[in-house]
Formats: structure tokens, C-alpha cells, sequence
């Protein structure tokens, strides 16, 4: 299934980023909301945790974006069928398309990081190494999900709005947990004993949907 799944990511990364297939759009939507939120602290120091909560805002909206591209290549091709027909598992597929959604959103995250500093006055971490670890870990729950999700949108625009708006309430558990550790990271005086809860959760959400993606995928994507 891995070998697979690296030669779609491959290709569609390439389509991605070489020829601008919502990569621009992403960004600047990202970028255009931090640059709001900063304008609502004008004047005061921003929270941390207004701080975290921006920048996972700005990675999920983003991430919408990005699987809509990524699934509307084959859409707009009509070369889903292809796919299908592939002499590898059809779990190739959601797993390619999460892997380049992964590499794309960690790009656009390496733009969001310096616009958080400048404009909304984000601080050193207290711990890169934790700081990496969390960003990859709830990065790995937002593309597991959010390939899924990109599946069931192609086809028709209504469903890929509206369930881009599904999509938002089942992040929560993740967003939040980003978000508190995310603050503890960023605070001068960071409170870490009630954090293990928190990386609980993240990779218990990271593995219920892993297990989801796999499982759904086949029928999702097949119709």
C-alpha cells in the first residue's frame, strides 16, 4: 500500500505546487487570517492561546482548500475509474492524498509561523522539540481526516460545501487539544502537568481515524 500511496502523493504534489492548483489561494487565506485576528489585539499583547488558536484556524481552513485540489485532479480528469482500476489497494489513494496534503500543509504551516510573529507578536517556544512533535501529531489527525472528507466531496459543489462544514465540528477534540498545548508552549511560565491528557487525546484521535480512513475509504471513494 506505501508504495503507492508515494507515487500519488508524488504526482499530485507536483500538480499541487507546479502548476498553483489552490496552493495560492490556501495561503493567502491563511495568511489573510492572521493578519484579521491580529487586528482584534491591536494595541495589547495577544494571548497565547489566541496565538495557538489563529494558526490551527489558519491550518484548517487551509486544509480544505487543499483537498478539494487534490481530489478535484482526478475529478476534473475523469480519471477516478483509473484509480480504481490500479493494480494496488484502493486505500493507496487516501493515504497518497493525505501524505501530499501533509507535505503541502506543512509548507503553507512554515509561512503561517513567521506571520504569526509578525503581527501577532508570537514568542520563542519553550521547547522546539515538543513544539515539532505536537505539529506533526495533530497534522497527521487534520490529513487523516481530511482525505477522507475530500473523497466525499468530490462530484457535485453543493457536498463539497457542505461537508467541508461537517468537517470543522469533528477537528474540535483536536483543535483544542493544538490549542492548549500549543499556548503552554508559547507562555513565559508554562503550566505542563495536565498536558499528557491532551497528547492522549491527540493520538487517540489520530488512530480512531486511521483506523476510519482504512476501513471507509473503499466505499467512500467507489460511490
Amino acid at each position: 500500500m506505501l508504495p503507492g500511496a508515494c507515487l500519488i502523493a508524488r504526482k499530485d504534489i507536483g500538480l499541487l505546487l507546479f502548476q498553483g492548483r489552490g496552493m495560492v489561494q490556501a495561503a493567502l487565506l491563511g495568511l489573510l487570517l492572521i493578519f484579521l485576528f491580529s487586528l482584534a489585539g491591536s494595541g495589547s499583547e495577544i494571548p497565547e492561546s489566541w496565538i495557538a488558536a489563529v494558526f490551527w484556524l489558519a491550518s484548517c481552513f487551509s486544509l480544505v482548500l487543499i483537498f478539494n485540489g487534490l481530489y478535484a485532479v482526478e475529478e476534473e480528469s475523469l480519471a477516478r475509474e483509473g484509480l480504481l482500476m490500479a493494480p494496488i489497494p484502493v486505500q493507496s489513494v487516501w493515504l497518497g492524498k493525505a501524505l501530499a496534503g501533509g507535505l503541502l500543509l506543512l509548507l503553507l504551516q512554515l509561512l503561517f509561523l513567521p506571520a504569526g510573529v509578525v503581527f501577532l507578536g508570537a514568542g520563542a517556544l519553550s521547547s522546539w522539540t515538543a513544539g515539532a512533535g505536537l505539529l506533526f501529531s495533530v497534522d497527521a489527525g487534520l490529513i487523516l481526516l481530511g482525505s477522507l472528507f475530500g473523497a466525499l466531496g468530490q462530484g457535485h459543489s453543493t457536498r463539497e460545501s457542505l461537508l467541508s462544514v461537517i468537517l470543522f465540528p469533528l477537528q474540535v477534540p483536536l483543535i483544542m487539544a493544538g490549542i492548549h498545548i500549543g499556548a503552554s508552549l508559547l507562555a513565559t511560565t508554562a503550566e505542563t502537568g495536565d498536558l499528557t491528557s491532551w497528547y492522549g487525546l491527540i493520538l487517540a484521535f489520530d488512530a480512531v481515524f486511521a483506523g476510519a480512513g482504512l476501513i471507509l475509504f473503499p466505499f467512500v471513494y467507489a460511490e
